[in-house]
């Protein structure tokens, strides 16, 4: 055994009795549903003491986001130490403590095109959950053909007055802060002439219009601005070159949602999920199904983590997370395809109001279009992954 290895050991033994010690038990139930999730922010209200004091605890060890440095709010982690608390969380079942697009997205986009300043002044806010961001990408007429957006954002001395709208804002609604795209320069070329902006939702100007969806109701919302005055100092990257840091963005947009379907069974294979219904799954199709379900299911976790260590060693997962986000969104439907399929007549119970095994099913229709759609992830696939010709 190398130094490394008892380094390493050392490590999750430190890991393991930190998180006996200070996992409240109610957060030990692995729950990831949305009931379960702490998204943070100003007007955050947390469910129970327990998953309050837990993201307390975890954002003082700078674990809500382990391989941020720990100036911008966290731990410094490399990627193998990385791997060790969350296998130790996922040993005990421990619940992730914060979730938000500003840990998943923001974050990692600051990290590498935001000043100094910028990090100082946002990364530790999102560490802490004080404050929740949202996406300000697409348009009505700017959705997988993302770089005609047509937001305007018009100098004004040290400040852009920014007018348009955005669509399939996720949780615009309730977020305190939106990153959005909009063009600072209308003669150059599409591609050109983007800048990555700031905005606080609290500006005026700023409303939101939530949209309904097949599901009964929906994360997302539409977004508008008019006459908004926002500081010049808010940019992030340079100034009509914020489709580079749109680009490096979508990225962890999409190897995020690849990985979305992860936590949907709480740990436990699809297979004990399915037979935990009533009367268990008797099926030989459906208990056929559900085994193959596993093994894909596993094969695209395993793809992910390898694509993530890769990441770590400076390669970036690049148009590779085309493909996750490809086979993470199909295997995503497939689930709840089985789920749906294993109910029979019960899985259609619904009141098209509360969550249920339907609501969940509509909603994974969305994943084929959010992110980018499969259609798109295709083309990118056959002609940035695998060479093929156009």
């Amino acid at each position: 055994m190398s130094m490394s290895d008892d380094a390493l050991n050392a490590f999750r033994a430190e890991v393991r009795t930190w998180l006996e010690e200070n996992c409240p038990q109610e957060m030990r139930d692995g729950a990831s549903g949305e009931d379960a999730i702490v998204w943070g922010g100003r007007n955050w209200k947390f469910k129970s003491e327990a998953q309050k004091l837990w993201l307390e605890r975890m954002a003082d060890k700078g674990w809500t986001v382990p391989t941020w440095p720990v100036e911008y709010g966290g731990a410094g982690m490399d990627r193998a130490h990385h791997k060790i608390l969350l296998d130790e969380m996922r040993k005990m079942g421990a619940r992730v403590p914060l979730q938000s697009f500003g840990i998943w997205m923001l974050g990692p986009a600051l990290l590498a095109f935001g000043t100094h300043e910028q990090k100082l002044q946002y990364l530790p806010p999102i560490a802490r959950g004080e404050v929740r961001w949202c996406q300000g990408y697409s348009e009505p007429g700017a959705g997988s053909d993302l770089a005609s957006v047509q937001t305007r954002a018009e100098s004004d001395g040290d400040h852009y007055i920014v007018n348009g709208q955005k669509i399939w804002t996720s949780y615009a609604d309730k977020a305190d802060c939106i990153f959005a795209l909009v063009r600072t320069d209308r003669d150059a070329p599409k591609h050109l002439g983007i800048t990555f902006l700031l905005i606080d939702m609290e500006t005026p100007g700023v409303s939101t219009k939530p949209i309904r969806l097949i599901s009964g109701k929906s994360p997302f919302c539409e977004t508008f601005f008019d006459d908004v005055r926002v500081p010049k100092a808010n940019v992030v990257g340079t100034e009509n070159r914020g489709w580079d840091v749109a680009k490096h963005l979508l990225t962890h947009e999409r190897e995020m949602i690849s990985g979305g379907g992860q936590g949907l069974l709480g740990g436990r294979p699809l297979g004990a999920v399915l037979n935990a219904q009533d009367g268990g799954l008797t099926d030989p199709v459906l208990r056929a199904e559900a085994m193959a379900c596993e093994v894909d299911a596993l094969a695209v976790a395993l793809t992910l983590e390898r694509y993530k260590d890769q990441a770590e060693s400076g390669g970036g997962v690049g148009d590779a997370s085309a493909m996750l986000k490809y086979a993470g969104t199909e295997l995503n439907k497939r689930r709840h395809e089985l789920m749906m399929s294993a109910g029979g007549a019960d899985a259609l119970t619904w009141d098209g109001k509360h969550d249920g095994l339907a609501a969940d099913w509509l909603r994974t229709k969305a994943n084929s279009i959010e992110g980018g759609t499969s259609e798109v992830m295709l083309s990118i696939i056959s002609r940035r992954v695998l060479g093929l010709p156009a």
